[in-house]
């Protein structure tokens, strides 16, 4: 069997895996993404990946980079104010993080992912350099001195440069190269879902915080004439499995409870949907021939608008260094210097996450009290708030 010669395989057709095939080919590699499945475009479809994504700042430059964001930009929502609502006691604790006090850009713009998934797929269609197989995976692949011999599940065989894993948290790259990942489970799960209500979001995301974990709402744009927010709701396991259990209106009213009144009473739009709720960091994030992106490097709850951010910035740093490398793409000293540009600000993200994570989940009154506290410290004192938010936003 010939092999097929190209530039760039990435393993996993999900938004990470799109995202990367789109920027790399735009800059002028030869690209091959593969994925056993699929991906769905249309929220619609079984399998419908109904969460939305909070692009910030640098991700839509990136997207922009990309030639993505042309395409995207009519159905991005902005996010304006970063709202915490702590309602474990009464009254609740209110603070706006507002994207006035640093920059003259929303702090991001709210988009869903099966939608994502659509304008990706029809830009690869229009990229002669990039070719999407999907119904076939990354199989196996042995690391040469000058390239990368991979194997797909179908029995094709490539020749790369570089081998991108993109391919999820059970990444099958980071396997193949056996490569660890350190692994903690919370005992906790998220149903997402959309929504409608009366009171207009003006461009707030809230996270409202009890214990189990936040209630998070998302703006969306409007729903028949309604304003419309996504909605992630993290809690313990056995209560989201609880409220999976529940019909329609039984689940709206808990929902209404949970969200401490936040834009009003909602009304449930469209299919629910569950999600495990794990951190993960790959120990490390490199390997002959081989870089880990997104969720393969890794994963954490779904807090502060994180994880595609992060994983853009991957993206983007892996980017840069091949730009400037692409005589020597995939060789050792580009490949170290991806690990050392993105493996510490990785786990500097990923355990401040889980500490936010934590806390958000602890059902003790004096962590609530020292939650509040602290959610007041740092949004009162300017120069705290102002670091905090650009923290936020990637810078390092």
């Amino acid at each position: 069997m010939d092999r097929i010669r190209t530039d760039i395989v990435i393993s996993g057709g999900g938004v990470a895996g799109l995202a990367a095939a789109v920027a790399f080919g735009a800059a002028g590699f030869d690209v091959i993404v593969v994925d056993p499945a699929p991906p769905v475009t249309d929220a619609a479809q079984d399998g419908a990946d109904l969460r939305t994504t909070a692009f910030l700042q640098p991700a839509k430059a990136f997207l922009d980079r990309a030639g993505l964001w042309e395409a995207l930009a009519p159905y991005a929502t902005a996010l304006d104010v970063m709202r915490i609502v702590d309602a474990a006691k009464e009254p609740a604790t209110t603070r706006d993080f507002v994207a006035d006090d640093i920059s003259d850009a929303p702090f991001g713009w709210n988009l869903p992912n099966w939608l994502l998934r659509r304008v990706m797929v029809d830009r690869i269609a229009q990229m002669p350099n990039v070719t999407l197989r999907t119904g076939t995976g990354f199989a196996s692949m042995v690391a040469r001195l000058d390239q990368a011999l991979v194997r797909l599940s179908d029995g094709t065989q490539l020749s790369a440069k570089l081998v991108i894993g993109a391919d999820g948290r059970n990444s099958a790259v980071r396997q193949a190269n056996n490569i660890d990942a350190a692994t903690t489970r919370y005992g906790q799960k998220a149903v997402t879902f959309a929504v409608t209500h009366p009171q207009p979001h003006g461009g707030i995301s809230t996270e409202v915080h009890r214990d189990g974990g936040p209630f998070t709402l998302v703006p969306l744009p409007d729903v028949d004439g309604q304003p419309c927010s996504s909605v992630v709701w993290m809690d313990t396991g056995p209560k989201i499995a609880a409220l999976m259990a529940l019909d329609d209106a039984a689940f709206t009213a808990a929902a209404n409870t949970r969200s401490a009144g936040v834009n009003g009473p909602l009304t449930l739009v469209g299919k629910r949907s569950v999600w495990p709720i794990i951190t993960q960091i790959a120990d490390r994030i490199t390997a002959p021939r081989t870089a880990l992106v997104a969720e393969a490097a890794h994963v954490m709850p779904p807090i502060g608008a994180q994880g595609l951010n992060m994983s853009l910035a991957d993206m983007a740093s892996l980017l840069d260094l091949a730009a400037d490398n692409r005589d020597t793409l995939g060789q050792p000293a580009m490949l170290a210097a991806y690990e050392k540009a993105r493996h510490s600000d990785m786990r500097l993200r990923v355990t401040g996450i889980d500490a936010l994570n934590r806390t958000s989940m602890a059902a003790s009154p004096l962590i609530h009290d020292l939650r509040a506290m602290g959610v007041k410290a740092l949004h009162d004192a300017a120069p705290i708030r102002h670091r905090l938010m650009k923290l936020g936003l990637g810078a390092s």
